[in-house]
């Protein structure tokens, strides 16, 4: 579940009899619910540093962020660091060698009782109080409250890092961790303003627009914060510009280091056939900013002509827009969600489509796009944020089309499906250009140099050219 989808938008209980057994239901499942126990981390080798990662929300499943703690941190152990994540639920995924200190929190938006009333036992601190009235005014507190509880952790353990690094939490206490006199590197992988701008864009209703404003009333924090770090590290220039543009950070304090794939995982399988007319999506969310409503428009038109099929990956709400918009176009039959996946189920759906599809609106990278290309499947992508520069030239290693535009999407659809060559090419090619520029080695390294960049008191190395 993504996190900055707009409450309104999610199923709550309706009758009073209903809130009272949902709430029983809730209190008798936190009651059951473990927190897991504290990973120790490997060792720093001779040279190598001992790092703080911090992510407010840690499971892939939540989206790019969790990926982007996996896979960083196994990396960063590879190359000789000692790395620590701290992490609130729902649980990170960590690879050997990472160590982990969970950050118990409420977990208010969990599913399947996002909203929920927590019990009395639950509150143990003023950050989980302030978290809790935050929610019924409303709001998203979960970024504040987890920098609370990880800078009390992390005043207890001065003398085991060398360093912290923040994954786009940036809740108050992260800006006093800075304060506190911790070298601090922070991550923003893209300014969340846009994705406020485009789900006020899609209300529906002054209501909803009042709501959906209220819910990202936590960018004041992040803009304040991010304002004041001294080194902050984005994954696009893209997103660098619009951080700078929309967010007023000075341009002299960021860099740009791409986030990676596992190529080994994200590959051509010999044993995996496209299926004809299969075409796939991957989002981590149900919101208009990830283009999902033109796609199924698109795919309206194109069963008009030919035998097709959509897989999408993710788990869009039973009630949100997609599920509305599958049902007024009539496309049940030939969308199929899956969710839950491993990496190599992945790698293999992706291998099964003879298309896959990057419908955003707007993205500040985009792991679906160098994961399909990595394992060799050609990609339509819009040319929404940083898109262009992520899957390269159009026509070279994919097609990038017009964002919001269902007819630009059954052209380049239309003319991959009905050439072969094409999609042979764009396929090669695609997974030439990911294992040139993106994989997770070339992130740990740029981002190793950051951290030497910090401890040392330099300006942070030149950002990484994707041409």
């Amino acid at each position: 579940m993504n996190t900055h989808v707009p409450p309104e938008s999610w199923t709550v209980p309706q009758t009073l009899r209903q809130t009272i057994a949902a709430t029983r239901e809730s209190w008798a499942r936190s009651a059951a619910l473990e927190v897991p126990e504290r990973v120790v981390a490997r060792t720093a080798q001779p040279g190598g540093l001992r790092i703080a990662f911090l992510v407010y929300r840690g499971n892939p499943q939540c989206g790019g962020q969790g990926v982007y703690t996996r896979h960083l941190t196994r990396e960063l152990v590879r190359l000789g660091h000692c790395v620590e994540v701290f992490s609130g639920p729902p649980w990170p995924e960590l690879d050997e060698g990472v160590g982990f200190t969970p950050v118990p929190g409420l977990d208010l938006y969990r599913q399947p009782d996002p909203f929920r009333w927590p019990a009395r036992r639950e509150f143990t601190s003023l950050a989980d109080v302030g978290e809790f009235l935050i929610m019924l005014s409303g709001g998203f507190g979960e970024p504040w409250a987890f920098a609370r509880r990880v800078r009390r952790l992390l005043g207890t353990r001065r003398g085991d890092f060398d360093i912290v690094h923040d994954n786009q939490c940036l809740g108050s206490d992260v800006g006093r961790l800075a304060r506190d006199g911790w070298p601090l590197l922070e991550t923003l992988h893209h300014p969340i303003t846009v994705d406020r701008r485009i789900a006020v864009a899609h209300a529906t209703s002054p209501w909803q627009r009042y709501t959906t404003r209220r819910w990202f009333g936590f960018l004041r924090m992040q803009v304040r914060v991010v304002r004041r770090l001294g080194a902050v590290l984005t994954v696009s220039h893209n997103s660098k510009a619009d951080i700078h543009a929309q967010m007023g950070v000075d341009l002299r304090r960021m860099t740009v280091v791409p986030v990676g794939v596992d190529h080994d995982v994200f590959r051509p399988y010999d044993d995996v056939e496209a299926t004809p007319g299969r075409l796939m999506v991957t989002t981590s969310s149900d919101v208009p900013m990830k283009g999902l409503v033109p796609l199924l428009e698109a795919l309206a038109k194109l069963r008009a002509e030919r035998d097709i099929e959509l897989v999408v990956i993710g788990r869009p709400r039973p009630e949100g827009r997609v599920a509305a918009t599958i049902e007024r176009l009539g496309l049940a039959d030939i969308v199929t969600t899956v969710s839950g996946v491993s990496d190599e189920e992945l790698a293999r759906l992706y291998g099964r489509a003879q298309v896959a599809i990057v419908p955003s609106l707007y993205e500040g990278f985009s792991l679906p796009a160098i994961e399909a290309m990595s394992c060799g499947v050609p990609v339509v992508a819009t040319t929404g944020g940083a898109l262009p520069e992520v899957v390269g030239t159009s026509g070279d290693t994919g097609l990038l089309v017009e964002p919001n535009n269902p007819d630009a999407l059954v052209a380049a659809i239309r003319t991959l499906l009905d050439d072969p060559a094409l999609r042979a090419r764009l396929g090669a090619q695609g997974r030439a250009r990911v294992m040139e520029r993106f994989t997770w080695e070339v992130t740990a390294r740029g981002t190793a140099a950051c951290y030497d960049a910090v401890l040392a008191g330099r300006s942070l190395p030149d950002a990484v050219d994707f041409a």
